[in-house]
């Protein structure tokens, strides 16, 4: 017969092994799930909120389906869009790239603003700072935040949206 104390211990060992199988030893120590295939991104950007003139100006949500891949060396891990329509404004750098931080995906760049002003009137072009954080969910798809800072024009100040990527 087995004591109520030796029982205990199985039960908790075989938690412990069956624990051990669904937590990969990346995930147990920081390290992300590689973030790779098709995913739909999406920017809310009828969502936009912050301090630039631009967050008044309505816009639709936008996105298109990427591809990502993600490579890992030297305890670093990097995912890179390696397939995917190009951004509409051509000073974004490109690939895109977001290295993990231990909890999320993250990027950042610089590149030019190009502030509407309305109908007939040319674009302003400004200098601005964007990063991005896409956090894992239980679910496999990843939420997060793009925010801008415009740092001149009319368009100066912050400009902060949801984001979204969701397996396609």
């Amino acid at each position: 017969m087995t004591s109520g104390r030796s029982l205990g211990a199985t039960l908790l060992a075989t938690a412990t092994i069956c624990a051990a199988g669904l937590l990969s030893p990346a995930s147990a120590h920081g390290q992300p799930l590689a973030w790779n295939g098709r995913y739909q991104m999406v920017t809310y950007a009828s969502q936009k909120a912050g301090t630039s003139p631009a967050t008044h100006q309505k816009e639709n949500d936008f996105g298109a389906v990427f591809t990502l891949s993600t490579t890992c060396s030297g305890g670093a891990c990097v995912a890179t869009v390696v397939d995917g329509p190009a951004p509409g404004n051509p000073t974004i750098p490109q690939p895109t790239r977001y290295k993990w931080n231990g909890s999320e995906w993250a990027t950042t760049y610089d590149w030019v603003w190009d502030c509407f002003l309305g109908d007939g009137y040319q674009k302003q072009w400004s200098p601005a700072t964007s990063w991005a954080f896409y956090e894992p969910q239980p679910d496999g798809s990843l939420r997060g935040t793009w925010h801008t800072d415009i740092t001149s024009g009319p368009c100066r100040g912050s400009v902060v949206m949801p984001v979204a990527a969701v397996p396609a």
